[in-house]
């Protein structure tokens, strides 16, 4: 009697072979391997990245660096005071380093018309210049709050308030000092003074 063939089985091989689903089933779809990703192929389900944004620019130090960060940009009610740095600088050279002192305060992103510049001696050339136009015009840019401005550290009292004073002691004998009290009133986060650092601190009591 011949003997009836067995019906073959059909065994999943260990290289995992496909096996022919049933006729009305779907064929499922294989999922991803997981690994590293590149930026060519982002995450499923997210947009595709555009252009890198470009890096936060680098802070760089404000004069005096070293110190604590600067303080809010107006005075609390409990009457904080401004942050003070001091820019070591001979009589002939404060004006410079006043002028230096803006530029890195500007390349940080303070606004021009935040800074107030004082000269206790030989006035800024901008300074001089405007004012030759009379004093109303002179006064109209201060008020504008447009810009960096300028003034004669006599006329301190006439000036406004803002968040950063620089003061260039630049002349103006014994009592140039004097002005730096008024100066830091009208200070809301920042004065800086470029100057004698003995004189300075006499005045301020700062140590800084």
């Amino acid at each position: 009697m011949p003997l009836i063939p067995e019906e073959p089985q059909i065994h999943e091989s260990a290289q995992g072979s496909r096996v022919t689903p049933a006729a009305g089933r779907p064929v499922p779809t294989p999922r991803p391997v997981p690994g590293p990703r590149s930026a060519a192929s982002p995450r499923p389900g997210r947009p595709v990245p555009g252009p890198a944004r470009p890096a936060a620019p680098a802070q760089r130090p404000h004069p005096g660096a070293g110190q604590s960060p600067s303080r809010p940009e107006s005075r609390s009610d409990s009457g904080t005071q401004p942050q003070i740095q001091l820019i070591p600088a001979p009589v002939n050279g404060a004006l410079d380093a006043a002028e230096e002192a803006v530029d890195l305060l500007l390349d940080t992103g303070r606004a021009p018309g935040d800074i107030l510049v004082l000269t206790t001696g030989e006035q800024h050339p901008w300074a001089a210049h405007e004012s030759s136009f009379g004093e109303a015009s002179y006064w109209a840019q201060h008020d504008a709050r447009e810009d960096v401005f300028f003034a004669d550290a006599a006329a301190v009292e006439r000036a406004s308030s803002r968040p950063v004073v620089v003061v260039a002691v630049n002349g103006g004998g014994d009592h140039a000092v004097d002005v730096l009290p008024a100066a830091l009133a009208r200070a809301n986060a920042l004065l800086i003074v470029c100057g004698d650092a003995e004189r300075i601190n006499s005045v301020l009591a700062t140590g800084v």
